[in-house]
């Protein structure tokens, strides 16, 4: 054999290499696309910010490497123009196109280079350069000797070569998981810069309430809030060691996202109670704090009804990552053992478009429920407008009188097919509401998350908003606390609290931006507002600014001074609490009212109940992640001190978990401070 090729050798000596006709480059390069195109045509595409390499990509680079080494081979044997010309032209045209997915994989001595790749090849540091300078790429890093991972020897067709060779750094992702991936390169050859992982989640702007002057604005109110989406997504932003978004840190979400020992009512027929606690400031010495806890009544288990459950589940594309479908599913396995065999399920999935998955069916069909979930798989794009219709059909054809009429949707992020706009989406759910089928909102994953919609749909759609960053979120929401996230006791809760001119100079709310109503709505029962469900508790917290006191942070008016002469009864309130509620079945509302009494102050904050001071704890660090605009000096050092004062029994670790998670803010913080 070794003749013979002698023989093509020194026959081929001495004549010029052929160039490629147009003609065979135009041929190679169609064929070439084509077979690529017809490998990877199967492989999934959706929202998910994914190649379209399949993940086997060091395949590919072995495949490159091993036809440049017959073009290489070829440049001294002169063999013919169909290998001259065709393949390798065809093969750096791959190479170039792909250069995003596969990264550079070529040594510059292996093949002969055409004009217009070396112009490129020129271009390509100024491109990457100026797409750097705009925030769109990580910076490159500089040419350097760096470490060699393993050495390989490749010994393929014609010759050997013995090459060096490193990790792929960015790797070829399919959701979250990266593919290993081994390409050859030379040791000296620069980096290319990775494309910077772009965070499509979505907040509203939240601006911190303001101080208000009871002489100009004595009233103030507000509807119930008993989400806890903030907390969680806060906690899965400060286990990366980063800060969460401003406008992400809803203080009174993070508040109530821990279970207190309030009192509770007696009965059913006064779903609630309001326990009033008059505290110091630990971050002021100069106001008090009124704190709100109420509690819901507890319904025992067998006297709750049946649940009528339609789960709207999102299946696109971008859910294609461990914490989303797969949490997803396994968090609807935990709530399915939390039900009663006579309960219904039914599933609607939406991607591309919506369809049921599964219809209605018994609880106790456990088997078939739990196939009908494994069935599903990431792809396609977002059509949750068109699967909440589907799912409103379901539930109302299966519609369960004086029981739980729920749909549970569970997303990562936006609707981009269907019903896309908020506004509309808003006014069919309150429309949807009327039905007695209410929506709640299950939220997964980063990057992708539409808080700012999630919040609109389960506002308006009588329900609550979770955020579901790992088993054990879902099981506090989904068994833990199922009866309060789908047992309502009481719906369109509203506060309404009147300060006293005369005890009362300032005040503030601390949270409830988003849940702020007109004064004139708290009588209005047309004007939806939050539910609480069985055993639930919510806490309001309210910081005052005694008239008395010597400092005020707004100065008093001169042409307009408070009047004296007031009833002695009214100066020994700091205000007066009303609270309005509807039960479940009804339309007309109910009034509770409560004197908030001066004389009920504790002299010390720390006299005050556990739960009351460890409440009050997670609202100065939730403030804190917000700019700490009213808490002076208080700190993150502070916070952790009196947490572990007032922590308390602590059953599930929720607050042992809190604590961790302010010395790893703290820590995130000073990170942020240096400019890490």
């Amino acid at each position: 054999m070794s003749n013979e090729i002698q023989k093509l050798q020194k026959a081929f000596n001495g004549q010029d290499p052929i160039k490629a006709r147009k003609q065979a480059k135009n041929a190679a390069i169609g064929a070439a696309m084509e077979a690529f195109d017809k490998e990877n045509s199967t492989f999934r595409k959706g929202n998910t910010i994914e190649t379209r390499l399949k993940g086997q990509g060091n395949t590919t680079g072995n495949r490159l490497v091993e036809i440049l080494t017959l073009a290489k081979w070829r440049k001294s044997m002169k063999l013919s123009y169909i290998l001259a010309g065709s393949a390798s032209v065809a093969v750096l045209t791959l190479a170039v196109i792909n250069t995003n997915q596969i990264q550079h994989l070529i040594d510059p001595g292996l093949t002969d280079a055409k004009p217009e790749a070396e112009q490129a090849e020129k271009k390509q540091p100024t491109i990457l350069n100026d797409m750097a300078a705009e925030g769109i790429i990580a910076p490159a890093s500089p040419p350097s000797p760096a470490p060699l991972v393993r050495e390989m020897t490749k010994t393929k067709g014609l010759g050997s070569r013995k090459m060096m060779a490193r990790p792929q750094l960015g790797g070829i992702r399919q959701g979250d998981q990266r593919v290993s991936s081994y390409i050859a390169r030379s040791p000296d050859q620069p980096v290319l810069p990775q494309l910077k992982p772009q965070n499509r989640d979505k907040f509203d702007e939240v601006n911190t309430s303001p101080l208000k002057l009871t002489q100009q604005e004595p009233v103030s109110t507000f509807s119930v809030d008993v989400d806890t989406a903030s907390y969680s997504f806060m906690r899965a932003s400060i286990n990366r060691n980063v800060l969460p978004p401003k406008d992400s840190v809803r203080v009174e979400e993070m508040i109530n996202y821990f279970p207190y020992a309030y009192q509770g009512p007696a009965s059913q027929e006064a779903p609630f109670k309001a326990n009033v606690t008059i505290t110091p400031t630990p971050w002021n010495t100069n106001t008090k704090l009124i704190h709100i806890g109420i509690k819901g009544f507890d319904i025992p288990k067998q006297a709750k009804q049946h649940s009528n459950l339609v789960f709207l589940l999102d299946t696109s594309g971008s859910m294609n990552a461990p914490n989303k479908l797969p949490l997803l599913k396994n968090s609807f396995k935990l709530l399915l053992s939390t039900l009663a065999p006579d309960d219904t399920i039914s599933i609607v999935a939406y991607a591309g478009s919506a369809g049921t998955v599964l219809k209605p069916t018994k609880a106790k069909d456990m088997n078939k429920i739990l196939a009908a979930l494994d069935r599903l798989q990431a792809g396609g794009s977002t059509a949750g407008g068109e699967g909440i219709r589907l799912a409103y059909q379901l539930a109302e054809s299966s519609f369960v009188k004086k029981g739980i009429n729920r749909i549970i949707l569970a997303t990562d992020g936006d609707f981009n097919v269907g019903i896309t706009d908020q506004r509309q989406l808003k006014d069919f759910i309150e429309r949807k509401r009327e039905t007695g089928v209410f929506l709640s909102i299950l939220g997964f994953g980063t990057g992708n998350y539409n808080d700012a919609l999630m919040q609109t749909l389960a506002q308006n759609g009588n329900g609550n908003a979770s955020y579901i960053d790992n088993l054990s979120e879902a099981r506090k929401v989904l068994v833990e606390e199922a009866s309060s996230t789908l047992f309502t006791i009481a719906k369109d809760v509203k506060i309404q609290m009147e300060f006293n001119p005369q005890t009362v100079s300032e005040y503030r709310l601390i949270g409830y931006e988003t849940r702020k109503l007109k004064r004139e709505d708290f009588n209005n029962d047309k004007v939806d507002a939050g539910d609480i469900g069985s055993g639930h508790t919510v806490t309001a917290i309210y910081e005052i600014t005694p008239s008395n006191a010597a400092n005020k942070q707004i100065d008093p008016l001169r042409y307009n001074a408070p009047k004296a002469g007031k009833p002695a009864g009214q100066q020994l309130e700091y205000g007066f609490l009303k609270l309005r509620y509807k039960l479940p079945n009804e339309d007309k509302s109910k009034l509770i009212e409560t004197p908030v009494k001066i004389a009920d102050t504790l002299d010390t904050f720390a006299s005050a109940p556990q739960d009351v001071r460890f409440a009050t704890t997670v609202a100065a660090y939730g403030q804190l992640l917000r700019g700490g605009k009213y808490t002076g000096t208080y700190n993150y050092d502070d916070v952790i001190k009196q947490a572990l004062a007032a922590k308390g029994q602590d059953t599930y670790g929720y607050r042992a978990e809190f604590i961790n998670l302010v010395r790893l803010a703290r820590s995130a913080a000073k990170m942020k401070a240096r400019g890490n």
